[in-house]
């Protein structure tokens, strides 16, 4: 069986790991960078500038490593023109499910990719998922889970929140965490154009 070829993944998120697994040798490292959205940013701008933060920053950190693939992405959401994060608390995990309940919301991913020291390409995958109206007793049953921690908009499509879901338009696994087949094709293109 042929050796997967190393790709440093910039993310702690088990979801991505999952995802890259199949296909590469994975070495995982994350950027500390501050994750703030600036003021009036707009979702698409925002995501995309937190992937190539993250790639530069881990980058710089490698510098000297060779011809190493660096991989780092970012996941956000966008609801009525405004960048959803992780919840802090309870609390604002409730207020984020029950504004996406009954209606529809962006979620974002985008993708810097490539060789260490070098400039990276990137993209950026939307897909609208729609929720259908969430009951109140299956809202407190999610949010006793405590599954909505550490998820930008306060679920994971994979998990528990499954059932809140409508419709999904566009990748699904961009709403896991990564656009795998998107992925795949931008590091193709890397790979192609060379270091």
């Amino acid at each position: 069986m042929p050796r997967r070829p190393l790709l440093i993944l910039g993310s702690g998120s088990a979801r991505r790991r999952e995802l890259l697994a199949p296909f590469f040798q994975l070495r995982i490292l994350q950027a500390d960078i501050d994750e703030s959205p600036k003021s009036s940013e707009k979702a698409r701008v925002y995501t995309r500038r937190m992937a190539v933060e993250k790639f530069h920053t881990l980058s710089r950190r490698l510098s000297g490593r060779g011809k190493t693939l660096l991989l780092t992405a970012d996941t956000s959401i966008s609801f009525r023109g405004r960048v959803v994060g992780k919840p802090d608390s309870r609390q604002e995990a409730e207020k984020i499910l029950r504004a996406f309940s009954g209606d529809r919301h962006e979620v974002l991913t985008a993708v810097s990719l490539g060789f260490l020291g070098e400039k990276p390409k990137s993209l950026l995958v939307s897909t609208r998922v729609e929720f259908r109206k969430i009951e109140k007793r299956e809202l407190d049953q999610y949010l006793r889970s405590r599954e909505w921690q550490g998820k930008a908009g306060a679920y994971g499509i994979q998990g528990k929140a499954a059932i809140f879901v409508k419709d999904v338009r566009g990748s699904l696994t961009n709403v896991i965490g990564l656009p795998v087949d998107e992925s795949l094709r931008l590091l193709r293109e890397v790979i192609r154009r060379g270091p």
